[in-house]
């Protein structure tokens, strides 16, 4: 389902509102780090990747890691609307017998390429998927999503040194950079300081844009795919809760309780001013 840029915030704008009515029927969850992420999922899974239910047990497609596996429900959405299970699932997130659990599990969820949730993990298992593909002469990419404050993990730059240290241009990484973690901001908590010359140091292709602007990602896209030599991290400027108005950029959208009237309004607000 290769989608033109024009039409992704569209498309994305959909994703938050099935992410945004699977957690307000639940009750409770991570709206803030998966709001976040969405427009990057969209770009991702709708413009580059070539993964769909029939290819999924085949080597040659791309893969995707979200590290911050807590963003999952955003991930679960997409696949939804892919095909790989139905919408109506997602209304079990999290629940009694569910496939779909809070965090992204590769043994539950048809179409998740890696579990998730311990902080720094789920990079390490990219830079090891990417290797494979390498050894297997596969062109395809990794692509790996992580979390600003999931950055404060040493796991992080250990497998920062090895993907630099092994020459993957076939990894493409984010940082999910919304400037909040679940215990207050990033620069209160654990201070990252300037992103972009760590990465940079650690001997990555670096590039930073607005991470809710399609034309911009896009283009850092595009550049880290023409890199040879080096793994490339693109540093996404977000805002957390992007697109749930009862708490976006806000602290409290980490993980919180709102309800199904909450998120009827939120998604009303949504699309304020849109056709549907």
């Amino acid at each position: 389902m290769k989608l033109e840029i024009s039409e992704l915030a569209s498309k994305a704008r959909y994703i938050r509102e099935l992410t945004i009515f699977s957690m307000g029927k639940l009750g409770v969850g991570h709206i803030g780090g998966a709001m976040s992420i969405v427009d990057i999922l969209t770009l991702l899974n709708y413009h580059y990747m070539n993964t769909c239910p029939e290819k999924y047990d085949s080597l040659e497609r791309d893969r995707l890691v979200v590290s911050k596996g807590h963003a999952g429900p955003a991930l679960y959405s997409i696949l939804a609307d892919l095909g790989f299970f139905s919408v109506e699932d997602l209304d079990t997130l999290n629940q009694g017998g569910t496939f779909l659990p809070s965090h992204c599990d590769m043994n539950l969820t048809p179409g998740i390429d890696m579990s998730t949730g311990s902080l720094g993990q789920g990079f390490s298992c990219a830079v090891g998927i990417a290797i494979g593909q390498k050894m297997l002469e596969v062109p395809y990419h990794t692509y790996a999503i992580i979390g600003d404050g999931e950055s404060n993990e040493g796991q992080i730059w250990e497998a920062a040194m090895a993907a630099a240290q092994y020459r993957l241009n076939n990894l493409i990484a984010f940082t999910d950079y919304n400037k909040m973690e679940i215990d207050g901001y990033l620069n209160d908590v654990m201070d990252i300081a300037d992103i972009t010359s760590k990465w940079l140091s650690f001997g990555w292709f670096v590039q930073r844009v607005n991470g809710h602007d399609f034309d911009s990602m896009n283009h850092a896209v595009d550049r880290a795919k023409k890199e040879l030599t080096r793994p490339s991290m693109i540093i996404l400027d977000t805002i957390k809760g992007k697109g749930f108005s009862p708490a976006e950029g806000m602290l409290s959208s980490h993980n919180m309780k709102f309800d199904i009237e909450t998120a009827q309004k939120a998604v009303s607000d949504l699309y304020e001013g849109v056709a549907r």
